[in-house]
């Protein structure tokens, strides 16, 4: 089995020294200096508070290296749980909760693809989208995957082959709006042409 290259940042030498000799406890994980971060596949940040300099470093990693972020930290809020979501933050571990073993599962997990939370937080976050569906998506029009009504029907009809002209008449649209529906998807997604805009959407379970 491969190991899962782990780098490690800390925010006292302490912390650092517990956490790295948990990973290296482990033969399923290495770890890898800092100077050659690029070749590490997750990012384990300790730390007491989300403040504004692990913020940075969270929005540096994920520029960078483009990895999942275990954060370990003693306490997070709401508002510092989306933030550090938005870094590619995928496990959160309380400092004083951690152990060899709950350590080395969020490691894999999010080596894996996964995430770990605590019931809590796993709670905010659930409250959090409720409220952005409520405050911002169903207000507008949009459901989770970021779609209107109007542009998954559009994709639905590409999905089955059809064309522009076809699309147009089907929904009884002009062949222009059905041009500017799918532009729009794809600008607004990033999607790079139409089969990756059908792909979405399948992906997504929206077609």
């Amino acid at each position: 089995m491969e190991q899962v290259r782990v780098v490690l940042r800390a925010s006292d030498p302490l912390s650092y020294e517990g956490l790295l000799s948990y990973l290296q406890s482990r033969s399923e994980f290495a770890v890898v200096d800092p100077a050659d971060q690029a070749e590490a596949t997750v990012f384990v940040v300790s730390c007491d508070q989300l403040t504004a300099d692990v913020v940075a470093l969270l929005r540096r990693s994920a520029a960078e290296l483009a990895v999942p972020v275990v954060l370990v930290v003693s306490e997070i809020t709401e508002a510092e749980l989306l933030i550090a979501v938005e870094c590619r933050v995928v496990a959160v571990l309380p400092r004083v909760a951690v152990t060899a073993d709950r350590l080395a599962h969020s490691v894999l997990a999010a080596a894996n693809g996964g995430g770990v939370l605590p019931p809590n937080l796993v709670g905010e976050l659930l409250k959090h989208v409720e409220r952005l569906h409520r405050e911002v998506l169903t207000p507008n029009g949009l459901n989770a995957a970021g779609l209107t009504s109007r542009e998954i029907d559009v994709l639905r009809l590409m999905a089955n082959g059809f064309d522009t002209h076809e699309i147009a008449d089907e929904l009884c649209y002009s062949e222009r709006t059905v041009k500017n529906v799918i532009y729009g998807v794809t600008h607004r997604l990033k999607l790079r042409n139409r089969a990756h805009a059908v792909a979405y959407a399948l992906r997504t379970g929206m077609i």
